[in-house]
């Protein structure tokens, strides 16, 4: 017995890691300190900071990689791990510095694996930031041959006098909706057990447009880290931005609200995508759990006052982002930690 007929080819491994390391080392930026290889990836604090923070986040694919892997759609898979990550950190006003990636998988597979990190390297160029470093593991009798699992790491980096968490929300305050992919990358837990009743495949067509129902599915997390950076660069006055993730709007757009304050949002302001009511057909899911869910098209939030929304919604479209002026802050006293969405059915 060896370690390969045990399942782990090193010299595989070794190879693999040859096989990646240009497009990962296309990501680097002046501060790296050195290349792929070492135990630990070295990066430098950029200059020009006075009393920097560091802001972490962690986050995987979840179970859209089971879709993902079903159709051979590895490279986007690879760009939502990033944005996972990123669109939490940014939400601090931080920008993102560097990136680490975790995969393991049940037996090498370099094709379909060298797919994934390319997708992790377009993540970091879209986010301006460094592919650092990250971990391949072989898991044979772990995970199933073929199958493979995702995990990411971000680092941000923002001046601490520029620290953006939510205390300066204030009431009559606007919130900016900015527009997602459809469904990025929560609920498919849901969505794959609607696909496994629906007699769906590759070839499945939805909506007015005759959408392809698996694209649509899989097609990649926005991420609005340069969106971020332009608006901050402008000096908008931003309050608040949160990142609509699992739970959807009622989740993760009060968490940053001060007590006392809560949002409030009519759903007729903003487009809600097709593939989102599909799915609520095809899996009678009730108005509450699809929106304690999905996004419902909406991937990020603003809040900043009123007088500055018409300029924030400009720089939104001129760097490609749909955006609508989607709610305002209101004072609720006893209501706080909750949402009012104006034209929910309750």
């Amino acid at each position: 017995m060896d370690y390969k007929t045990a399942g782990v080819d090193v010299t595989a491994g070794r190879a693999f890691v040859e096989r990646i390391k240009s497009c990962v080392e296309k990501t680097h930026k002046s501060e790296v300190v050195g290349g792929l290889g070492g135990f630990g990836g070295c990066i430098k604090i950029p200059k020009g900071y006075e009393n920097p923070v560091l802001v972490s986040g962690t986050d995987g694919v979840g179970t859209k990689l089971d879709l993902a892997q079903q159709y051979g759609c590895h490279f986007g898979v690879g760009i939502d791990l990033v944005a996972m990550c990123v669109n939490d950190v940014i939400t601090n006003g931080a920008q993102p510095l560097f990136f680490l990636d975790y995969i393991a998988s049940g037996t090498l597979a370099p094709d379909s694996l060298a797919e994934v990190i390319e997708g992790i390297a377009a993540g970091c160029g879209q986010s301006d930031c460094s592919l650092l470093g990250g971990e391949t593991a072989e898991m044979p009798g772990f995970y199933p041959k073929g199958r493979y699992d995702l995990a990411g790491f971000c680092v941000g980096i923002v001046e601490n006098d520029r620290l953006i968490n939510g205390t300066k929300i204030h009431p009559e305050d606007q919130i900016i909706g900015v527009k997602s992919n459809g469904i990025h990358s929560n609920g498919f837990s849901l969505v794959r057990k609607i696909l496994s009743i629906a007699n769906v495949n590759e070839k499945t067509l939805y909506g007015k447009n005759q959408g392809n129902l698996i694209e649509s599915l899989l097609e990649p997390t926005a991420i609005y880290s340069q969106l971020v950076q332009t608006l901050l660069r402008e000096q908008l006055p931003i309050h608040g931005m949160t990142h609509i993730t699992g739970g959807g709007l009622p989740e993760n757009l009060p968490r940053i609200f001060p007590s006392g304050l809560v949002p409030n949002l009519d759903i007729t302001s903003w487009e809600i995508s097709e593939i989102f009511y599909w799915l609520q057909n095809a899996g009678e899911i009730p108005d509450e759990d699809l929106w304690n869910t999905f996004n419902m098209g909406v991937g990020f939030c603003l809040i900043l006052p009123k007088n500055v929304v018409n300029a924030a919604l400009e720089i939104c479209i001129e760097n490609g982002f749909q955006a609508w002026n989607i709610g305002k802050v209101l004072e609720n006293p006893n209501n706080s930690g909750n949402i009012n969405i104006l034209g929910l059915p309750t």
